[in-house]
């Protein structure tokens, strides 16, 4: 009986190594997913570089529509450059296509809800979003995020202006010296209606280099110059 008993112990080792390469194969599988899916979603496509303004493109997942990416770095400090993103009032004087802004509920000093219409050009009806504006600050790296969340149903439809449905958008400011910041705004928006992917897709770029080419005029004319923030580590 002894060599039944030698064999019934190997087929139990031999059942648990090939659980473990199972495991360990199932796990290299999954690495590998990740490794793509991660790499697909940093696969951005530079498009132009105007001034020091670095504009990117890419293909989104769910949508025909493609998501931009903005780098470039300004003469300001963190305080500065979120007061200027705070300040909706003046949105309008620096960011394309802005009909107009309207603060709708102030949370906190760091938090709000603002209303914008969107003058879009003839035949194209405007478009309207309501955003939710959050700014957070991490206390060791000093590097500032500013996440701005679609709340399409925050206010009522409004006649003959079409709702925009679906926008992320997303704000990281990382000190980079004496007052300079470096930038990176990340956007993705869905102006909805009949305009077709294409067409939204061919003059995507056109809307950033617009605002930011404006917003380094308005950063010249110094309205945010004494700008201190309680809750801005600079």
């Amino acid at each position: 009986m002894q060599p039944l008993k030698y064999n019934l112990h190997s087929i139990v080792c031999v059942y648990y190594q090939l659980q473990l390469m199972s495991k360990k194969l199932l796990l290299f599988i999954l690495t590998g997913i990740l490794f793509i899916v991660t790499r697909a979603q940093n696969n951005w496509v530079l498009k132009g570089n105007r001034d020091g303004i670095l504009v990117y493109t890419r293909s989104m997942p769910d949508s025909k529509v493609k998501s931009i990416k903005v780098e470039c770095t300004l003469p300001v400090t963190l305080s500065q450059m979120v007061f200027i993103i705070l300040d909706i009032d003046a949105s309008k004087q620096w960011i394309y296509s802005t009909k107009s802004a309207t603060t709708i509920k102030q949370v906190s000093p760091a938090e709000l809800y603002y209303y914008s219409e969107l003058d879009m050009p003839w035949p194209v009806t405007n478009r309207d979003f309501i955003a939710h504006i959050k700014v957070t600050q991490d206390a060791a790296t000093k590097v500032v995020t500013v996440n701005a969340e679609n709340v399409p149903g925050f206010v009522a439809l409004k006649p003959n202006i079409v709702r925009v449905k679906e926008s992320v958008g997303k704000w990281l400011f990382t000190p980079a010296g004496p007052n300079a910041v470096k930038v990176e705004y990340t956007l993705f928006t869905d102006p909805g209606g009949s305009l077709p992917a294409w067409l939204v897709n061919m003059f995507i770029t056109k809307g950033p280099y617009e605002s930011f080419s404006k917003l380094k005029q308005h950063i010249k004319g110094g309205a945010h110059a004494n700008a201190k923030l309680p809750f801005i580590k600079d």
